[in-house]
C-alpha cells in the first residue's frame, strides 16, 4: 500500500530498561518497551516489597531493592521514571549522572530550575532524555502540523484547546497528586495542561509568548486531604509568536469528560480540529463547505503515515501512540534522528509555561514565558 510503512524503528541492539515506580503509568511503559523489543530489566519502588510486587505484575525480571540499585546497575542502559511528580528530578538527575538515557514522566520537574539543570546535563553527557507528550504520536496530530507546515490553513489567527477529566469531580475523589508535596505547586495544568500547551505549539510550530491565566480549586477537602492548595482547573488566554491569540481550557473537575484533549487551529484559509478521543479523524473547515479526513496512510504526510501502523479502518489509539514514541525513543538511543522527539526541553519547555500559568493566576495580571 503506498504511503503504509511499519518502520517505527528499534534500536540495532535489545536494549535493556529499568522501571522506577509501579502503577498505571509504569504499566503503560513497560507495555511500549516490550513493543519495541527491549529486555524489561526490573523495577524498583518505594520499598523491596513494592518493588517485587510491581516486578511480578508488570512481568519484569528482576525487582530491585531501591533506585539506587536500578540506576547503578551496570545492565540497564535506559530508566523509565514513572514515579509521583516530586520525585521525577532526582531520579532523572541520578540516572543522567549514571550514564543512563532517560525516559521521564511530565512534569520533568516542579521547578524550571530544575528542569533546565536536567535538560543542560542531558546534553552535557550526550544522553538521549525524552518526555512522553505521546498525543503528537498520533497519526493524525501529525497530519495536522504536516498541514499546517504547508500552507494549508495559511496565517495562523487563533487557537482553541481543551483538556478536560472527570476523575476528580467529586467532592470525595482523592490522590497524592491533589498534594503539593508529592504533585508540586501546579496539578490540573502541570499534568494535562502541559500535553495540550506541548500538542497546541508542536501542531502550529508557534510559541505562546504571553498569557492570562485564572485558576479554582473548587474542593480545598477531599477523601484524605485538606487544606489544597493546587488547582482544579486552569482558564487561560494565550498570545503566539505569530501574533495569533487563543483560549486553553484545562479542567479535572468536568463530569463526563474522560480525556478530552482537542484543539482548533484557525488560519486565514482553512481550520483544523483534532480531538484525542476522536483520533481516528481530521476535521477541516472552510468557508465553502467543512469535512472530515480519516486516517488512511495511503493519503496522509510521509510522517503522519509513519505512525499510522495499520491499514484505514482498524482504529489505533493512546497505548498506539506510547509505543511510537518509546519505539523513537529508542531509536534516539541507537543513533537515529527520529522526526518530533519530544525531549528534556520540551519538558522544561512545559515547567516554564506551566509556571507562568501560576504567576499570571496569582497576580491577576498578563505574564511572559520565559523562552
Amino acid at each position: 500500500m503506498a504511503g503504509m510503512t511499519t518502520d517505527v524503528t528499534a534500536p540495532v541492539r535489545t536494549l535493556r530498561a529499568g522501571f522506577v515506580g509501579g502503577g498505571f503509568m509504569a504499566a503503560v511503559h513497560s507495555r511500549a518497551a516490550r513493543a519495541a523489543r527491549a529486555d524489561l530489566a526490573g523495577a524498583a519502588s518505594s520499598s523491596p516489597s513494592r518493588s517485587r510486587e510491581a516486578a511480578d505484575r508488570l512481568g519484569l525480571d528482576a525487582a530491585f531493592d531501591s533506585v539506587d540499585a536500578l540506576v547503578a546497575d551496570p545492565d540497564i542502559d535506559v530508566v523509565h521514571v514513572c514515579t509521583p511528580n516530586a520525585l521525577h528530578a532526582p531520579i532523572a538527575k541520578a540516572a543522567l549522572l549514571a550514564g543512563k538515557h532517560v525516559i521521564c514522566e511530565k512534569p520533568l520537574a516542579t521547578r524550571s530550575t530544575d528542569a533546565a539543570e536536567l535538560a543542560a546535563l542531558a546534553a552535557e553527557r550526550g544522553l538521549v532524555a525524552a518526555v512522553p507528550f505521546v498525543y503528537r504520536f498520533h497519526p493524525m496530530a501529525r497530519e495536522a502540523r504536516a498541514r499546517v507546515a504547508r500552507g494549508e490553513t495559511g496565517r495562523l489567527i487563533s487557537v482553541h484547546g481543551a483538556y478536560l477529566q472527570d476523575w476528580l469531580a467529586g467532592p470525595r475523589d482523592d490522590d497524592w497528586r491533589v498534594d503539593a508535596e508529592l504533585g508540586g505547586p501546579s496539578r490540573a495544568f502541570a499534568d494535562i495542561g502541559s500535553h495540550l500547551v506541548d500538542l497546541v505549539e508542536f501542531v502550529t510550530g508557534d510559541r505562546i509568548v504571553r498569557l492570562n491565566a485564572s485558576t479554582r480549586t473548587v474542593y480545598e477537602a477531599r477523601a484524605t486531604h485538606v487544606d489544597i492548595a493546587t488547582e482544579d482547573l486552569a482558564a487561560v488566554v494565550i498570545e503566539l509568536g505569530s501574533g495569533a491569540v487563543g483560549t486553553l481550557l484545562v479542567s479535572q473537575v468536568a463530569p463526563g469528560r474522560k480525556n478530552a484533549l482537542s484543539i482548533e487551529l484557525a488560519g486565514s484559509d482553512a481550520s483544523v480540529r483534532f480531538e484525542q478521543e476522536r483520533p481516528e479523524r481530521l476535521w477541516v473547515g472552510r468557508s465553502g463547505g467543512s469535512g472530515l479526513v480519516d486516517r488512511d496512510p495511503a493519503r496522509l504526510a510521509p510522517d503522519a503515515a509513519r505512525l499510522a501502523i495499520v491499514p484505514a479502518g482498524h482504529p489505533m489509539g493512546y497505548q498506539d501512540a506510547f509505543n511510537a514514541f518509546v519505539a523513537d525513543a529508542y531509536a534516539a538511543i541507537g543513533g537515529s534522528t527520529p522526526e518530533g522527539l519530544p525531549g528534556f526541553d520540551d519538558g522544561l519547555r512545559a515547567v516554564r509555561v506551566t509556571e507562568a500559568v501560576l504567576a499570571s493566576a496569582a497576580s491577576g495580571d498578563w505574564t511572559e514565558v520565559a523562552s
